[in-house]
Parts: structure tokens; sequence; C-alpha cells
């Protein structure tokens, strides 16, 4: 591994271009997961947590395997939202 003193100027910005990636979704990935309510979540929120802080494979997994997909208002809970305009 090269230090940061021997690379060059296209090394250094690809490193700081593929770092900021690497915070911005683990950033995002935490902010969604605190977010969530537990049932929300395919396993325990700590474990996801844990896994979030592994390069890129913990954040990309968490939104690919670790969330619950979103139902629209009213769909599991019986409540079909608002009515619509009453025919006359």
């Amino acid at each position: 591994m090269r230090g940061w003193r021997r690379m060059n100027r296209w090394q250094r910005a690809g490193m700081a271009v593929a770092a900021t990636l690497q915070l911005g979704l683990a950033a995002l990935a935490g902010a969604d997961l605190a977010q969530r309510r537990p049932e929300q979540v395919r396993g325990p929120k700590w474990r996801w947590a844990i896994l979030i802080g592994v390069n890129y494979v913990g954040p990309l997994a968490y939104f690919r395997w670790g969330r619950v997909a979103a139902s629209p208002p009213g769909a599991r809970t019986g409540n079909p939202g608002p009515a619509g305009p009453v025919p006359s």
C-alpha cells in the first residue's frame, strides 16, 4: 500500500472520492436505520448498525436486505384511506 505522499494528484483525488462515497453511504444507512422502527428492519438493529461500519459492503447490504419494503398507507391495516367523492 502506498503512502499518501507517494501518490500522484489523480490517485489522491480518487482516494478522496472513494472515502467521501463510503462515508456518505454509511451516514445515509445509519440515518435510515435510526429512524426506522424495529419491525421495519430485518434482524436486530444493533447488528445492522455494526455491519454498516464495514466499508461499502455494510451500507449496500443494509439497503438491499436489511429493510422491510414500505407499504402504501392503509395497505396492511385494513384501512382503505380517505374516501373519494361520493357519487350522487
